[in-house]
């Protein structure tokens, strides 16, 4: 059997260039093409021993390319996206072009790969804090059935890519210098907007949680609250989360729960000081779960609260779509 041939589009950006280490760590056996645009043909990658020279994304680009990893903006992908189609590449698109179109799999390895197969040349890989954010709950989701989350995001600044790290670095050390990526400083601040908001004050990035959430657990009727805020941390995501369940929820069993549960790591001593953190979290594949309790205003004990930290550039999104990819190529063989 040949080898498949795996193309990255975007490849020089954080995320692409995440992806291009990710296939590199689980020895994806590929044939391997580097596409970015003319800014950045002739540029040149490592991967399993060769050097791969970076191609303009042009139309003709996927031909012959089985499987295309994509990493472009929303408006770069839908420019390209017919052209893999007409290829007959399957896409696996890490923008948020896609994500809600009904005939498009939203996939979270650990939790729906059985949608995967459902897919008609495009599979959608959901929002960072989305993906961290089921990851740490699936498991208990499945045992007391959250019908409502209360969520804080803290996110950091490289989900604003290359211009929202050099902000926080420029700024850390003159405050005077203005910022590209956002609206105000963000060293030594919190921004409480990420993505523009509608005329009910809700941002686009807040209403990904309920939206995505939705369609990747099929549960149409979940509800979610949720504010999101940009806060001065180069990389990892965090959230606090607060869910209500059909079903009394017991903290030891959830602890239980969390402790075999996929993709997720338990850090849950707080006496000892023990609780997820992002530094602890940057550049690895788990989410970290923690501070687990009760929730003193609810009398029934439906509801508990927990926070969680992960890589949004990993787990949040490259290795995520390389999970994804790894799947196909089992249920393909």
């Amino acid at each position: 059997m040949s080898k498949l041939t795996i193309a990255i589009a975007g490849a020089t950006g954080a995320v692409g260039q995440q992806m291009l280490q990710c296939l590199e760590e689980r020895k994806i056996d590929c044939e391997l093409r580097l596409f970015a645009s003319y800014r950045s043909a002739g540029k040149a990658f490592s991967f399993q021993g060769k050097e791969i020279v970076v191609e303009e994304l042009k139309e003709e680009s996927f031909e012959n390319i089985d499987i295309v990893l994509g990493a472009t903006e929303n408006d770069i992908t839908k420019k390209w996206m017919p052209w893999a189609q007409k290829h007959h590449a399957v896409v696996i698109d890490n923008s948020s072009a896609y994500r809600l179109d009904p005939n498009v799999p939203l996939v979270i390895p650990e939790i729906n790969p059985e949608d995967i197969q459902k897919h008609q040349g495009i599979i959608a890989n959901p929002n960072c804090a989305t993906i961290i954010a089921l990851v740490a709950l699936n498991q208990l989701h499945q045992e007391f059935h959250i019908h409502r989350m209360i969520v804080s995001t803290y996110q950091a600044v490289s989900g604003a890519g290359v211009k929202g790290v050099k902000d926080l670095e420029n700024q850390v050390k003159d405050p005077s210098i203005p910022s590209t990526a956002f609206p105000y400083p963000i060293a030594f601040n919190l921004i409480p907007q990420i993505g523009d908001f509608d005329e009910n004050g809700i941002s686009k990035e807040e209403w990904k949680l309920q939206n995505e959430s939705r369609k990747i657990w099929h549960d149409p009727n979940l509800l979610v609250n949720c504010t999101c805020v940009r806060v001065p941390i180069l990389r990892s995501h965090s959230e606090s989360i607060t869910i209500e369940c059909d079903q009394p929820v017991n903290i030891d069993k959830a602890r239980e729960l969390l402790e075999s549960a996929e993709g997720v790591k338990l850090v849950d001593d707080p006496q000892n000081q023990q609780y997820p953190m992002p530094l602890d979290t940057s550049d690895q594949d788990l989410v970290f779960v923690g501070r687990l309790r009760k929730d003193p205003s609810d009398p029934t004990g439906h509801s508990m609260i927990l926070f969680c930290c992960g890589d949004q550039i990993r787990k949040g999104a490259a290795t995520n779509a390389v999970q994804i990819l790894q799947a196909l190529i089992q249920n393909q063989n």
